[in-house]
């Protein structure tokens, strides 16, 4: 094994970890706060076997390549987007800095865009792009979440700020919420997967899959068994998220919005945007429907979380041009 295959599976591995820690709280995160009674194996289960049918059916229907077309341009294999790790000049261990630093980064609790952190380094060309799409993903999140709230916090929110559940309600409402995080947790893979299978060829072989399917799924045991780690703590700092109501509409929300994009084409974007700005768009408009106001403390913590996501992109640009400067 030569030195570029040793970084390219070096490098998976690396991504795989931070951005599994970083970002799949963001997909999971009310998930986990609504169904904290529930053993994590139990949790663990059911995100890995959609993880798993996602990751394998990509691979059938797009020839090997897992990442849905986004690391592939518009002459499909023969000219990509991103250049596979082989096939870029200069391609060595400087290029393993960006997942060493949103591991750190993450240790912090900051929710970082890990599109921003990692991609770039592949195609800094694409940069400009990623980020018009993220911030407009940031932008309609704020503003759906905030129409949705807006509507529904009086007759809904309130009613599950003051009242509980029957037995027959909470078995509707679990079935529900498994239904959106699943359907939530899907769009989020294929959003993703590219950020993490940047490092490998653009096509794989089955027995690499076989082999990143498994350690995908060890590293969500970790998740689930640590009950999200750092990042956990944005989604329980928001009001009535652990609710499985309220979680359930934040899920359906969000899985929509990636959907849209999704289909919108295949420019990666951040979906930690996308995550900050549906939070952001609910508190604002639940705290203004139920305290008919919204003070100067909510505006602070709403300012912080987008600071946090801001600092990833200036981060991921500082980078390039050291990465560039080591090679």
């Amino acid at each position: 094994m030569d030195e570029i295959q040793i970084v390219m599976y070096v490098g998976f591995l690396l991504a795989a970890y931070s951005v599994i820690g970083n970002d799949v709280i963001q997909t999971l995160g009310t998930f986990l706060s609504s169904n904290e009674k529930r053993h994590w194996t139990v949790l663990w289960l059911f995100a890995g076997s959609i993880l798993t049918a996602v990751l394998v059916y990509g691979w059938f229907v797009n020839e090997g390549d897992v990442s849905y077309g986004r690391l592939i341009g518009d002459d499909g294999f023969a000219n990509p987007k991103y250049k596979a790790p082989a096939d870029i000049e200069g391609f060595g261990w400087p290029f393993l800095l960006p997942p060493v630093i949103l591991l750190i980064i993450t240790r912090f609790g900051i929710p970082v865009s890990t599109s921003f952190l990692i991609l770039t380094f592949f195609n800094p060309k694409n940069l400009e792009s990623m980020l018009v799409k993220s911030v407009s993903g940031y932008g309609l999140a704020l503003l759906v979440a905030f129409l949705f709230y807006i509507i529904t916090a009086n007759w809904l929110e309130k009613k599950f700020l003051d009242k509980g559940m029957s037995d027959r309600q909470r078995l509707l409402w679990t079935g529900a919420q498994w239904l959106s995080t699943g359907f939530l947790w899907g769009q989020w893979l294929v959003q993703d997967f590219a950020n993490i299978y940047v490092y490998l060829p653009r096509q794989i072989p089955g027995e690499v899959l076989a082999i990143t399917v498994v350690v995908f799924l060890a590293l969500l045991a970790y998740i689930f068994y640590s009950k999200g780690g750092a990042i956990q703590s944005i989604v329980k700092a928001k009001t009535n998220t652990a609710d499985i109501r309220s979680a359930t509409l934040i899920d359906l929300c969000y899985g929509l919005i990636l959907f849209y994009f999704k289909e919108l084409n295949n420019v990666p974007m951040s979906t930690t945007w996308v995550f900050i700005g549906i939070l952001a768009g609910r508190e604002l408009a639940i705290r203004f429907r139920l305290h008919k106001t919204v003070n100067k403390s909510a505006f602070k913590d709403l300012g912080s979380d987008l600071l946090k996501v801001s600092f990833g992109l200036v981060v991921s640009i500082a980078l390039v041009f050291l990465i560039k400067w080591l090679v």
